[in-house]
């Protein structure tokens, strides 16, 4: 006899899953912010330290907690109780490098710079030299991916056999 199996989409799945067991998404809620929490922790001690500015901008949080903020390395969800990692914006730059390229002022303007000497002076554009790549995030997390997902499921697991009991 062969199994059958139907595909219902991740909210219908939620829905059914807060059907039987309510208590499962608050477990795999709380799950999610404590991988989110653990991950930021885990990203920030491979950061870059230049002036530690950026090494204390990582942390994690609820989508919902941080409106209109694009999370490292990802886009909003739908998913209400979402966690992410939020950083300043250079994480890109420190992620993966820049090539070396020209900063020249806004419509054909010179740019003001500090001169050695301390002075204004006015320059029609800067080379930049670029920066080398600092790997810290994607690989982190590419580490953490297994152990995150067994921590939710674990909470989720952990809820409906508690409400089994009942």
């Amino acid at each position: 006899m062969a199994i059958k199996t139907k595909i219902i989409g991740r909210e219908a799945l939620q829905r059914r899953l807060e059907e039987l067991v309510p208590e499962a998404a608050t477990a795999a809620a709380d799950a999610k912010l404590e991988v989110a929490q653990e991950l930021a922790s885990r990203i920030a001690s491979r950061a870059p330290v230049e002036t530690g500015d950026y090494k204390g901008s990582i942390r994690g949080g609820r989508l919902a907690d941080n409106p209109g903020i694009l999370p490292m390395g990802g886009r909003q969800s739908k998913d209400p109780e979402a966690t992410a990692v939020y950083a300043d914006f250079i994480w890109r730059f420190l992620e993966f490098g820049t090539a070396p390229h020209a900063i020249r002022g806004k419509n054909g303007k010179n740019l003001v710079l500090t001169g050695a000497d301390g002075g204004l002076v006015s320059v029609p554009s800067v080379a930049h030299p670029g920066s080398r790549a600092h790997p810290h995030v994607f690989y982190t997390w590419k580490a953490f991916r297994k152990a995150a997902k067994a921590k939710i499921s674990r909470a989720i697991s952990k809820a409906v056999k508690a409400s089994n009991k009942k």
